[in-house]
């Protein structure tokens, strides 16, 4: 059985999920057999296996780091949230049901014991699993059925590292504050804490650090640097919706839907030199891109009706009316589709018009579609003609269902596929850019293009030397021993 250590942060987004891989990255460079682990994720980014399973996209992040095929065993149970109050439950990679906040609550212990039987078959193919907490782990009103936090640091009987984000600021109070919340045992179980994200003099900060561990009566780990580094980010706290490229030769602009889902769809050309990609969140912001994408989500007819009320579809209409391109994933593919049904109520219920700028109409049935997917594209005409015949390596996730007759289609100047992950193929990629440049009077000798896979094993090489450098791993070694 594998040893375990814990990555818990004091709130969301403190970086729990890039220090998980990087841990996991640096046992992997030192010989051990290591995978990660997260008992319940919410998010709206996830992945489909070579099985046909669904998990969290920062899980499979953290199997890359550690050299690992994605295992839907690394996240048993992933919310997908389709409203304020409600998510669809993901079990073992499989639709479990929709479920209000109150309702999943009540039916934590069917999921404790699912996850306690997940976590004890990977333990049995591993070294060391790394787990990572979620949000904050001292949420007072609800420790008493935590099955992610704490929760799962005593299943696994774990030691833990407490993570601070001092980015944000009041990283002692929050670290201080949430060790004032645990119970004895919980302290206890802190071996260490990191802070993160940090920028500025060390030695300015050190005494800070004495005083904290005087307070806590823990030792401090280490002092992370702020790090940019380029890999899948597991929801929309990530800071690339706020980027934006003045010098870019091409100008890709996103459509931010609110319940917007599997972003990362866009990162192969997000890499590409003279590429610029811009998330577009109101009508005013579009501007003249050379091409708008409408992503995946999680709820396509809510997102409609966003587009609808908030002007953006009426400005995504004139694009498109001037010949300009226009491309849908998934959830996108459908709202460009003639009409959107749920008579079952799957995720908005009713049934609505959509753009109306490809031919499909799509009905959203019981059954979800979840496929990895490869092969060669569709024949397609247009501005996008030479994406015809390129080889692809994607997956498919959805609840819709139309006649599919081809994996890619189009209607003139607006295209639309099902296959997530359609850009990551560098063929794919080049033959877009490159179209995009022609209508320009560009060449694609212009950009840049390269090996992605090539490129993620770079960036976790880069996270495991920022944090051999900042953290003591003696104490790390310690922990899982």
């Amino acid at each position: 059985m594998a040893k375990s250590i814990m990555v818990l942060g004091t709130c969301s987004n403190a970086g729990k999920s890039l220090i998980t891989a990087g841990i996991c990255r640096i046992l992997k460079q030192d010989g051990y057999k290591v995978a990660p682990f997260k008992a319940q994720n919410m998010a709206l980014n996830s992945y489909i296996t070579k099985d046909g399973l669904e998990m969290g996209r920062a899980q499979v992040m953290q199997a890359e780091a550690c050299g690992l095929e994605p295992d839907c065993r690394m996240n048993p149970v992933l919310l997908k949230p389709t409203s304020d109050k409600g998510s669809q439950v993901i079990l073992n990679g499989k639709v479990y049901g929709n479920m209000k906040a109150q309702e999943f609550y009540e039916n934590k212990p069917i999921f404790r014991e699912a996850i306690r039987e997940t976590y004890e078959s990977l333990a049995k193919d591993y070294d060391v699993i790394v787990m990572e907490g979620a949000g904050s782990p001292a949420e007072i009103n609800l420790k008493d059925n935590d099955l992610v936090n704490m929760g799962m640091a005593k299943m696994a009987d774990a030691p833990v590292l407490l993570v601070g984000d001092i980015d944000r600021g009041g990283v002692f109070a929050s670290l201080a504050g949430t060790m004032l919340l645990f119970d004895e045992e919980e302290r206890a179980r802190v071996s260490g804490v990191i802070i993160n994200k940090f920028r500025g003099d060390l030695e300015i900060l050190k005494p800070g650090l004495t005083m904290l561990e005087d307070i806590i009566h823990v030792p401090v780990v280490g002092v992370v640097p702020y790090m940019k580094l380029d890999v899948d980010d597991e929801d929309s706290l990530s800071e690339k919706f706020h980027a934006k490229d003045e010098n870019a030769l091409i100008d890709v602009a996103v459509i931010r839907l609110p319940r917007i889902s599997n972003f990362t769809d866009f990162n192969a050309l997000e890499y590409m030199d003279g590429v610029g990609v811009r998330y577009v969140s109101s009508a005013r912001d579009l501007g003249d891109p050379d091409v708008v994408m409408i992503p995946g989500t999680k709820n396509t007819m809510a997102d409609l009706l966003w587009m609808r009320q908030s002007g953006v579809e009426a400005q995504v209409l004139k694009f498109a009316s001037r010949g300009k391109p226009v491309f849908g994933i998934c959830g996108g593919y459908q709202i460009l589709g003639q009409s959107i049904a749920d008579p079952s109520g799957v995720e908005h219920g009713g049934d609505m018009a959509g753009m109306g700028l490809l031919p499909h109409h799509t009905v959203f049935g019981e059954e979800k579609t979840t496929m990895e997917t490869t092969g060669v594209l569709s024949d397609v005409t247009g501005i996008f003609s030479s994406l015809s015949g390129q080889e692809y390596q994607g997956y498919e996730i959805h609840m819709g269902s139309q006649e599919k007759e081809a994996n890619i289609i189009n209607e003139g100047n607006v295209y639309g596929t099902y296959i997530h992950g359609v850009f990551d193929k560098e063929g794919v990629a080049k033959a877009l850019v490159s179209a995009l440049l022609e209508a320009k009077g560009l060449d694609f000798s212009d950009v840049k293009a390269f090996d992605i896979d090539e490129y993620k094993q770079s960036q976790y090489d880069i996270l495991a030397d920022g944090l051999r450098k900042s953290l003591n791993l003696d104490i790390i070694y310690d922990m899982i021993k």
